[in-house]
C-alpha cells in the first residue's frame, strides 16, 4: 500500500509541525478576505495550483476541482487552464491518473487508487470547455475511462465495487461501496454524456436511480452499504454538488440530519458524529480521529453554500464564524479540534495556507 513518496511527505509533515509548534504558522494581514485573496496568490507557484503552502505543495487533483469554479468566478482561468495542463502532460507521461503530482512531475496515490480522481479531472475538463485540452488527451482519457470501469465498478450492479477500498475524500477511513464514491461514479457518467466525444460505458447505469435506492433512507444518504445508520457530512452534501440530485426537500432532510448529529459544531463541518463510527487504515494512528470528529474547512464552504439555498440567515452565521477563525489565526487552515482549536497530534500540525480559501472568498 505505502510507497517511499508516502514516507518522504510524512516525514515533511512531520517536520513541518515540529517547527509550526516553535513559530506558528504564518499569519497574513487585514480582513478575512484579504487574507484568503492572499493565500491563493501564494498557492499559485507559475505551473498550477498547490493544494496549500504549508506542507501539501504537490497537485492534488481533489482540492483543486473542489476551488476550480470559485477561481475562474475570481479572474484565475489562466492559471487553471495552466493547472489542467500541467496535470494532464504529468498524467499522460506517467500513465495513469493520480490524486496527486509533485512539482516534478512525479505521479502518486494516497493511499490507494482513487474512485474520484478521474471524475474530477473530467469534471475540470468541461467545466473549463477547452476544445485543445480535450482533444489533445482525447486517447490518453479514453483509456482512463476504460481502465475506471473495469477497476472501479461492479459492471453487473453499476454501483463501486464493495471487496475493495479506494482512496476518495476521507481517504484514511476503510468503507464499503461509499455513497461520495458513487456520487463520483454518477458525476463522471454525466459529464461525459454532456462532452459527447468520450467514452462512457457508464451510459448503461442510471447512477441517481441507485443512489436513491441503495443509500437514500428517506431522511439522509447512508455513508456505505455496510449497513451502519451514523449520519456523514460527505455523504451528505456531495450528491447536491455533484449536480446529480437538487430537490429542496431532500437537501432540507439531509442539512437537518446534519445539524441534528452535530456535524455543524462548533463550525461546519465534520466528518463523523463520533470517532468510532469508522474504520481507518494503518496511518491513521499517527493523526487520530483525523477524519472522525476533527472539523475540516473543505467541506465547510461547500455546505454552507448548500445552506445557503434554504436557510440564508443561518448561512450568513456559519460564514461569520469562519471570518473569525480565520483572522483569529491570520491564515486559513486545514482542520480543528472540536474545541476549535486547530488539530494537532505528536506527529502532525493542521496544514496553513489551504487553496480552499478560494471556496470561503466565494461565499463572501
Amino acid at each position: 500500500m505505502y510507497k517511499p513518496i508516502h514516507l518522504i511527505k510524512a516525514l515533511g509533515m512531520w517536520r513541518r509541525a515540529r517547527r509550526v509548534r516553535k513559530h506558528g504558522v504564518k499569519r497574513y494581514t487585514g480582513s478575512a478576505a484579504d487574507i484568503c485573496t492572499n493565500i491563493i496568490k501564494d498557492c499559485w507557484n507559475s505551473s498550477f495550483f498547490q493544494a496549500s503552502n504549508g506542507h501539501f505543495t504537490d497537485f492534488w487533483l481533489r482540492d483543486f476541482s473542489w476551488c476550480l469554479e470559485p477561481l475562474l468566478r475570481q479572474g484565475y482561468k489562466e492559471e487553471c487552464i495552466s493547472s489542467m495542463k500541467f496535470a494532464l502532460d504529468a498524467y499522460q507521461k506517467n500513465g495513469k491518473v493520480t490524486t496527486t503530482i509533485t512539482k516534478r512531475g512525479y505521479c502518486y496515490d494516497f493511499p490507494d487508487y482513487a474512485a474520484d480522481s478521474l471524475p474530477y479531472l473530467i469534471r475540470n475538463i468541461r467545466i473549463l470547455a477547452d476544445k485543445d485540452i480535450l482533444y489533445t488527451y482525447e486517447k490518453f482519457l479514453n483509456h482512463e475511462i476504460e481502465k475506471y470501469y473495469a477497476q472501479v465498478i461492479d459492471q453487473r450492479t453499476g454501483l463501486v465495487r464493495k471487496d475493495r477500498n479506494f482512496s476518495s475524500m476521507k481517504d484514511h477511513a476503510l468503507r464499503i461501496s461509499p455513497c461520495y464514491s458513487n456520487v463520483m461514479a454518477g458525476m463522471l457518467s454525466v459529464d461525459l454524456a454532456r462532452i459527447g466525444i468520450l467514452n462512457n460505458p457508464f451510459k448503461a447505469h442510471n447512477y441517481r436511480r441507485l443512489i436513491w435506492e441503495h443509500f437514500w433512507n428517506g431522511e439522509y444518504f447512508l455513508d456505505d452499504l455496510s449497513g451502519k445508520k451514523y449520519v456523514a457530512g460527505d455523504a451528505n452534501i456531495f450528491p447536491f454538488w455533484s449536480g446529480l440530485f437538487n430537490e429542496t426537500p431532500m437537501l432540507k432532510y439531509c442539512i437537518t440530519k446534519i445539524r441534528e448529529a452535530g456535524l455543524d459544531h462548533p463550525f461546519p463541518l465534520k466528518y463523523t458524529g463520533s470517532a468510532s463510527d469508522l474504520k481507518m487504515i494503518s496511518a491513521g494512528r499517527f493523526a487520530p480521529n483525523y477524519e472522525g470528529t476533527a472539523v475540516w474547512t473543505h467541506m465547510g464552504p461547500i455546505y454552507i453554500k448548500l445552506v445557503k439555498e434554504v436557510a440564508p440567515l443561518k448561512a450568513r452565521e456559519y460564514v461569520e464564524k469562519y471570518s473569525k477563525i480565520i483572522e483569529k489565526y491570520g491564515n486559513y487552515l486545514e482542520v480543528f479540534e472540536t474545541n476549535s482549536q486547530p488539530y494537532q497530534t505528536r506527529f502532525y500540525y493542521a496544514d496553513e495556507g489551504m487553496l480552499w480559501a478560494s471556496m470561503f472568498l466565494d461565499l463572501l
